[in-house]
Formats: structure tokens, C-alpha cells, sequence
């Protein structure tokens, strides 16, 4: 057994309620990390192509690091994984909070299920022991009430869950998986899948040591590492990522009237920027032994909920700037029933932007809504956000996202459904980051900001953009290999994404070498990680989905180019940097399919086959 690993994957057949085990592999630890790295080779072996993700041949994976649930800094993170409904590729959605830890201290690394369950049933996992129980008397019920039943059923102290709320049940393409109340494995819509098999919940109860190669040197690594924080992990701990709203609204990262507007529409960003925020926070809150602790919970107030967790800066924008809605209190509202009934904060957001903007185009009328929709009216964003959450009369239509909802409506709704390949496109601004045109249309899940790019998620001191102009597509494509391998490499050890920028990317090294015992130089991480992301392609290209030909609304890419505000007169030049990004991957022009060559060299050509 691999160290940094409890040993063990567990399958679970939810139609005749079997349960498997196998061990963690040796060498399938050491290529493919863990957590969705693991994963994708799992689904990719075990999975036919043309699986209905809502249907009983998709597989739906729960899948931990290496690190998970060890010293290593900010060592809390779990991913889920399976095909996506919202958007028929590859998907996966990472949380932070307990579950991940505990899942591990109950004695196992990997959890998949297939089949669909005759009747609800959620997952026991007690030190090793697994076994599966009637769940009937907690369908219908929401995440924070589900969480609260069975802790109290198997013991808080050493108990966590995950779970589906009414959403997830309902198989809301929107639909997140949720845990510790208000941690969300959000996108890519597999809180439907869960809900598909009649799966509520995973209970982990334990308290299993994780194995390490070196125990003692692992706790005093952390010592000599906590004290490097550095300027963005203690933004994130004073603040959270509310801390950038203000900044993102000015700098044009952030979408505004559904990314139809700029700053210069939303004067007012200061109402919920990271002051007015904290000022509404009660206590802090932190994610198993982060040394960032960004969350937080709310104080009480009108219609939120009795736990009221943080909104972050995905949240604030998408139920704020994008509907130009600067009412703090009604996005902490929206923000507590989309954690309770388990929704995606920012595919929510972007369905009631898409519904705005579609009433004051009279594609939409009061008789379809019940109440008129105008920018910048909280209290009717919340009111959609309860319909959608409860897939009651204009919720029904909302509740499969924007681009499921535009093909229904038609009438030139088309050009509000702002989406890669279906998924909501998150609150990050191409025409600011010109990097995201490629990430949210190549990688492996489309509209995801948390994967690697230039000039975003590199990882402090990590590595240099020495080009002059960040819109250049030349030498763009070695670079954004490069910073999206290490985040491949930094999701399936199991570290969070703040550790990875708030601190040098050498203690992912480092740690990973005391806890596994295998000194990874940087290079072998890079090649894992581009291993990964591969293999997440592979996936898509085997259901024959070509990212060069997925629907991406063109708002994001400044065409037409806006008019006044910071990306005034940009439009981002999306196929020079595409171009340059599939030659660097030695991918093909046309087809995106990686040559045998660079498929020999990842070890991956007898697994996906020759061309």
C-alpha cells in the first residue's frame, strides 16, 4: 500500500447493493497522484462511451489525495467525479471543508458508485466497514437538516457527511453535492447524478491515521511552513475571497449585467465588497487544519438561515454584479438557500441573470415569472432563486441552466445563455484574463476557473510570464501547460487551491516527499499533472466532443467589443491563443487529438489506443 493512502477503493453497485473492494496500486498512485487524477483513469477503464450521466451506467466517484487529510498545508479538499449532465463531458467538482479528511479516517481514499438504487440509501463508511442504509426518511429534507440527523445519529465528534439537498433529488442540472453545511463540490452538475441513483448521503465516521513515510518530520515540516503565508493567503484569511470583490468589479474580472455591462454600470461595488461583508460575519471559520481560514459564518439576520455560511467572491458577484444587485443581505439570502436545497452558486446566479435579462426583452413576461424581473432587485432574485430551488413554475425551466432553458424558450434568447459547452460561465473575465478563453473551452470541464492558466492560477514563485503583452498568443502555449499541469498536480493530491497561491509551490513537493516517501522532482509533477488533464480529454473526445466546436457565448471574449469601462475595446483573439496552446500540446489542429507520440510519452497510448 501506497503511504499517504488508507489502501483502499471501494465499488458499490447501487442496483443489487453490492460492494467491492480493491487496493490502492503502487504505481497507478505514483501516475496518477490521486484524487480525480485517479479517478479519470478509474472512469476512463470502467466507463462506455455514451453512458447516460443520469442514468444507471454513470460512474460517480468520491476521491481523495495523498495529502488529504495530513500535515501538508491546507490539506482538506475531496473531489467528486463523474460525467456531467450539464454539459455531457468529463466532471468533477473539488470541496474543502471535513468530509475529505474524515472520508480517510474512516478508513477509505476512493468511493464509486454505479447502478441506481430501488429506493434512497446513503453510504456508511466506520473504519473500514462499509455498508449501505435506508435513507427514505431523509428525502426531502435539505443539506443543513440531513447533516444534523445523521451526525447526531453516528456521533458529531467524528462524524461527517455529504449530501444532496431537494435539488440534487430533483436531478437539477444545477445541482451540487454539499458538506459541512456550507462547503459545496459545486459544478458540472453531480449533485443530479447523485440524485439519479438515489443516493443521498456518505457518512464517514473515524479516526484512522493517515500512513506516512515520515510521520514526526511531516508535523514539524508544517511548523517551519505555516509561518510563510504570504500576502494573498492573509487577505484570504481577514477577508475570504470577498476580500477581491471590489478590486475584480474595478480591474473588469468581474461579469456585470450579465456580461452585457462593465464597472462603469455597477458604481456601488463598495455595498458588497470585503468590508460590508466581514462587517455581517459573526465568527471565522476554517476548513480541517487550514492555516488560511477564509470562511466564515453570518450573524443572524432576515429569512437567512439559522447557519448562515459566507458568501465568497463567486457568490457576490454572480447574484451581485451580474444582475446589478448591491443588496448584501439578499445575496446572503441567496447564498443560504442555495447551499440548503444544493445548488452551484454560480450556475444560480447566472440562470436568474439570463432570466432578467430575457424579461426586459420580453422573451419572458409577468405571467410567466409571477412578478416582474428587473436589474438590481435582490428581493426578486431571491424569490427566483426559491422557484429554481424548488423547480416550481418558472424554476422548472430555470433549474437545468441557461442553455438547457434558452433552447426551450428560443426567441433569441440564445444571446443571453452566457455558458461553455453548458456550464455557467463562473465570475471571471476572459477580456481581463485572457488565459480563461482557453481554459474554459479546452479543458477537460468546460467554464472552469479552478484549473490552471497564464496569469492566473500559477502558484507563488511557481514560474514567470516574461511576455510583454498578455494577450499575445506567442510562447503562450509551453506556459499554460505548464501552470495547468501544477494545478492538476495540486487538486488530485488533495491541496487547496489558496495554499497553492498562498504559499511557494515547493511544499507540494516537499510534502508529498515525506508523506509518500517518493521524491517527485518537478518535472515528474509536470508530466503527471499533463497526464491528468490528457486523460480528462481523452475522455471528452472518446464521447465525441471536440472543445473546438463547443457553444461559447461570445460576450466573454469582447465580441462585440464593449464601449466604456476597464475592457473597453478588447476582443480577445481566443484562436491564435488556442492555436498556439494545441501546438505546444502536440495536440491536432483540427481534431485536438494528441499525437502517439506525446500519448507514448505520457504512458497513455496503450490505454486510449493508436490513432
Amino acid at each position: 500500500m501506497a503511504n499517504g493512502f488508507m489502501g483502499r477503493i471501494l465499488s458499490i453497485d447501487l442496483t443489487n447493493g453490492s460492494l467491492t473492494e480493491q487496493p490502492v496500486d503502487d504505481s497507478l498512485a505514483h501516475d496518477y497522484l490521486g484524487g480525480y487524477g485517479i479517478g479519470t483513469k478509474i472512469l476512463y477503464e470502467r466507463m462506455k462511451p455514451g453512458a447516460d450521466p443520469l442514468g444507471p451506467d454513470n460512474i460517480l466517484g468520491f476521491t481523495s489525495g495523498p495529502l488529504t487529510g495530513t500535515p501538508a498545508l491546507t490539506s482538506g479538499r475531496y473531489t467528486v467525479v463523474g460525467k456531467s449532465p450539464l454539459t455531457g463531458t468529463w466532471g468533477d467538482a473539488s470541496s474543502g471543508g471535513d468530509f475529505g479528511p474524515f472520508m480517510k479516517f474512516a478508513g477509505y481514499d476512493f468511493v464509486f458508485f454505479t447502478g441506481v438504487s430501488e429506493k434512497p440509501v446513503y453510504l456508511l463508511l466506520d473504519e473500514g466497514k462499509a455498508s449501505l442504509h435506508n435513507a427514505a426518511y431523509l428525502w426531502g429534507k435539505d443539506t443543513q437538516d440531513t447533516d444534523d440527523i445523521l451526525r447526531e445519529e453516528y456521533g458529531k465528534r467524528y462524524t461527517r457527511v455529504s449530501c444532496i439537498g431537494p435539488a440534487g433529488e430533483m436531478q437539477s442540472l444545477m445541482a451540487c453535492v454539499m458538506n459541512d453545511k456550507g462547503r459545496a463540490a459545486g459544478r458540472s452538475g453531480l449533485g443530479a447524478v447523485m440524485g439519479s441513483k438515489n443516493l443521498k448521503a456518505i457518512v464517514a465516521r473515524g479516526k484512522l491515521k493517515v500512513p506516512m513515510h515520515d510521520e514526526k518530520e511531516a508535523a514539524l515540516l508544517r511548523r517551519r511552513w505555516i509561518p510563510r503565508l504570504n500576502e494573498a493567503g492573509n487577505l484570504f484569511h481577514d477577508y475570504g475571497t470577498a476580500g477581491i470583490t471590489e478590486g475584480a468589479i474595478l480591474t473588469g474580472d468581474s461579469p456585470v449585467k450579465n456580461w452585457s455591462g462593465s464597472a462603469v454600470d455597477f458604481p456601488t461595488a463598495i455595498n458588497i465588497g470585503g468590508d460590508e461583508v466581514i462587517s455581517e460575519q459573526a465568527k471565522r471559520y476554517g476548513c480541517w487544519r487550514c492555516t488560511i481560514s477564509c470562511g466564515g459564518h453570518m450573524k443572524p439576520g432576515a429569512g437567512r438561515l439559522k447557519e448562515s455560511h459566507k458568501p465568497e467572491y463567486e457568490t457576490l458577484t454572480m447574484a451581485g454584479t451580474d444582475i446589478l444587485n448591491d443588496d448584501l443581505n439578499s445575496i446572503i439570502r441567496f447564498n443560504d438557500i442555495c447551499n440548503a436545497y444544493g445548488l452551484d452558486t454560480i450556475s444560480t446566479g447566472a440562470a436568474a441573470a439570463f432570466a432578467v435579462e430575457c424579461f426586459q426583452n420580453e422573451i419572458l413576461s409577468v405571467d410567466d415569472v409571477g412578478f416582474e424581473l428587473k436589474w438590481s432587485d435582490g428581493d426578486a432574485v431571491v424569490a427566483l432563486t426559491e422557484l429554481i430551488a424548488k423547480r416550481e413554475g418558472i424554476g422548472a425551466l430555470l433549474a437545468d441552466g441557461v442553455k438547457v432553458a434558452a433552447e426551450k424558450l428560443a426567441q433569441g434568447s440564445e444571446e443571453f445563455a452566457v455558458h461553455a459547452g453548458g456550464q455557467e460561465l463562473p465570475a471571471h473575465d476572459p477580456k481581463f484574463v485572457p488565459a480563461l478563453a482557453v481554459t474554459y473551452r479546452m479543458d477537460g470541464t468546460p467554464g472552469r476557473h479552478t484549473q490552471g492558466g497564464v496569469g492566473w492560477i500559477m502558484g507563488d514563485g511557481y514560474m514567470e510570464d516574461t511576455r510583454s503583452d498578455k494577450f499575445s498568443a506567442e510562447g503562450f502555449g509551453e506556459l499554460h501547460n505548464k501552470a495547468a499541469s501544477m494545478v492538476h498536480v495540486a487538486n488530485a493530491t488533495g491541496i487547496c487551491l489558496f495554499g497553492f497561491n498562498a504559499y511557494n509551490i515547493d511544499f507540494i513537493t516537499q510534502f508529498l516527499e515525506i508523506v509518500t516517501g517518493h521524491g517527485y522532482t518537478m518535472e515528474e509533477l509536470e508530466l503527471a499533472g499533463e497526464r491528468i488533464g490528457t486523460l480528462r480529454h481523452m475522455f471528452n473526445l472518446r464521447e465525441g466532443l471536440n472543445p473546438l466546436e463547443m457553444e461559447f457565448n461570445p460576450r466573454a471574449l469582447g465580441k462585440p467589443a464593449q464601449t466604456e469601462g476597464p475592457n473597453a475595446g478588447v476582443t480577445i483573439d481566443d484562436d491564435a491563443l488556442i492555436g498556439d496552446y494545441l501546438r505546444a500540446m502536440d495536440w491536432d489542429p483540427v481534431t485536438t487529438r494528441p499525437s502517439d507520440a506525446k500519448l507514448e510519452k505520457l504512458g497513455l497510448r496503450e490505454l486510449v489506443g493508436a490513432s
